[in-house]
């Protein structure tokens, strides 16, 4: 049996990390021409039942702890004033779910794999016909499975689905910061070692700390999808959003490293299934893409886990993918139910 993974993110690594572990022989596809090609985001947690689960079944567990900030736990919500309204500090020795640079992780990942397990700089064109993929190169490779990990605009979604993320409504502009303890040392004594927030109902700051002495601020209004790009001096436009806000929480606006980054928010229509097809399936946001709170990349790796752990123990990749998707659809439909609005949920005062 031939595998291809379409996608070098945690949860197509996650995948093939585990399918070795069983012997099995599996490639992975990625567009990026060599690892290092671009940032690959902020920090991310990774909850004890979830994604630290398919990372014990990759034996890494003890890597990934080696790796992990747990004081990365800790939370503060601030009102626009900049006055402390709530403040989680994490107990000694609490693991549920410890901070991790989502660049670690890759890297973690891609450490543990065969040596070419990876092709980079395959992009995927289309899946052309059952089993058969054709890049954007002109190059085909014909395959048994196809297991798309391949993101919020998949090529490989549409071989069982013709859903299109759509946008929700809520956008997130990134601003960088770096060295802070020195040239940021007021926001990083806010911020503390954890994540910061406020909101005041219609806009959100967001700020997290990163390894390495970086933060990241999102920025999260209610806007159209290309209001960053619409035109006109965005940091006064900003301004004038949050005016009256906390010169202490305007810093996060005004004192960036860099450009601002635009991150509009989409998720696919819930609940998102398709039909049954042997010889191809989804995981991670190509299956069930929602907003970005604290649960995709865990439901990409436990997904990851359990396609692997069921391709590993079934006769078939056709009897694997079906054992696979009747656990995975209806838990990320439950998901993707409960964070249908969470995107403005983020903007709620309380």
């Amino acid at each position: 049996m031939t595998i291809s993974i379409i996608g070098a993110g945690p949860g197509g690594l996650t995948c093939a990390r585990i399918l070795q572990q069983h012997g099995i022989s599996v490639t992975v596809y990625d567009r990026d021409p060599h690892p290092a090609a671009r940032n690959q985001g902020g920090t991310l947690d990774l909850h004890a039942d979830d994604g630290q689960l398919a990372l014990r079944e990759a034996g890494l567990l003890d890597e990934f702890f080696a790796l992990a900030r747990p004081e990365g736990q800790e939370m503060r919500k601030l009102d626009p004033a900049g006055r402390l309204l709530a403040h989680h500090v994490p107990a000694e020795g609490e693991l549920f779910k410890p901070e991790i640079d989502r660049g670690q992780l890759r890297g973690l990942l891609l450490d543990s794999l065969k040596p070419d397990t990876v092709q980079w700089g395959r992009t995927l064109d289309r899946v052309e016909a059952p089993g058969l993929l054709r890049f954007t190169d002109g190059e085909t490779v014909e395959t048994d499975l196809i297991i798309g990990a391949d993101g919020a605009w998949s090529r490989v979604r549409p071989a069982v689905s013709a859903a299109v993320p759509e946008y929700v409504g809520v956008t997130f502009l990134e601003a960088w910061f770096d060295d802070v303890r020195n040239a940021h040392p007021e926001l990083a004594e806010l911020v503390g070692q954890g994540s910061a927030m406020a909101a005041d109902g219609e806009r959100c700051l967001f700020a997290q700390r990163n390894s390495g002495d970086h933060i990241r601020v999102y920025i999260v209004q209610r806007m159209p999808a290309d209001w960053a790009g619409s035109g006109g001096d965005v940091r006064g436009r900003l301004l004038e959003a949050f005016s009256g806000w906390s010169p202490s929480l305007l810093r996060m606006i005004t004192d960036n490293d860099g450009p601002y980054v635009d991150r509009p928010l989409f998720a696919l229509p819930v609940p998102h299934t398709w039909e049954h097809k042997p010889w191809v399936t989804l995981l991670g946001d190509a299956a069930h893409l929602m907003p970005p709170l604290g649960v995709g990349v865990n439901l990409a790796m436990l997904d990851a886990c359990e396609l692997a752990l069921a391709l590993a123990g079934s006769a078939s990749s056709g009897e694997a993918v079906g054992v696979y998707e009747a656990t995975m659809l209806p838990r990320s439909a439950e998901f993707a139910r409960r964070l249908e609005n969470g995107a403005q949920g983020l903007l709620d005062v309380d």
